[in-house]
């Protein structure tokens, strides 16, 4: 006889309506806070791979990639290796890729990048797949200025911080 309920850490396929509603209501806010932030100080708070991690926190609550441990560090190592990958191919003073245009060196960080993110993560078991997308956005120079890292770094920190809290104020099937 086989149990109806996901093993631990495995996606729940059966997701409810009321579930699904409460987890885009959730990534709703939480993004909404993080672009109130991002207006206040007309930094940018808000940028594409926070999709995906909030998206994480309220679909896939029980995967490790969700825990803010995880979400933290990836988004960190991603950010330092995207900015590390920026210098190395010499690209810190380049317009941003999509400006400028794609070339081989871009193409060089890019990829190098996410292949760096991706084995640090590994190796320190902390996986956080949206972090490969923070990486891109620093290696391609769309957001590569110090004070725009750190602004990702805030962001990074208020979603997570959020979307935890969150999690236990609403009650929901999680």
């Amino acid at each position: 006889m086989t149990s109806s309920r996901p093993a631990p850490g495995a996606p729940d396929r059966g997701r409810s309506v009321p579930g699904a509603i409460r987890a885009g209501l959730l990534c709703l806010v939480v993004l909404v806070l993080a672009g109130a932030v991002g207006l206040a100080t007309r930094q940018p708070w808000l940028f594409p791979s926070l999709g995906p991690t909030v998206m994480l926190f309220f679909t896939a609550p029980r995967q490790p990639s969700s825990r803010p441990l995880n979400t933290v560090v990836g988004h960190l190592v991603a950010i330092g290796v995207g900015y590390g990958c920026l210098l190395a191919f010499g690209l810190s003073g380049a317009a941003p890729a999509p400006t400028g245009g794609l070339t081989i060196p871009y193409i060089a960080a890019a990829a190098v990048s996410v292949a760096v993110t991706t084995l640090v993560l590994q190796l320190v078991r902390l996986p956080h797949p949206p972090a490969g997308a923070s990486t891109l956005i620093v290696s391609l120079g769309i957001l590569s200025a110090p004070v725009q890292l750190l602004d990702m770094v805030g962001a990074v920190l208020l979603v997570t911080a959020a979307g935890w809290a969150l999690q236990r104020l609403v009650p929901g099937r999680s």
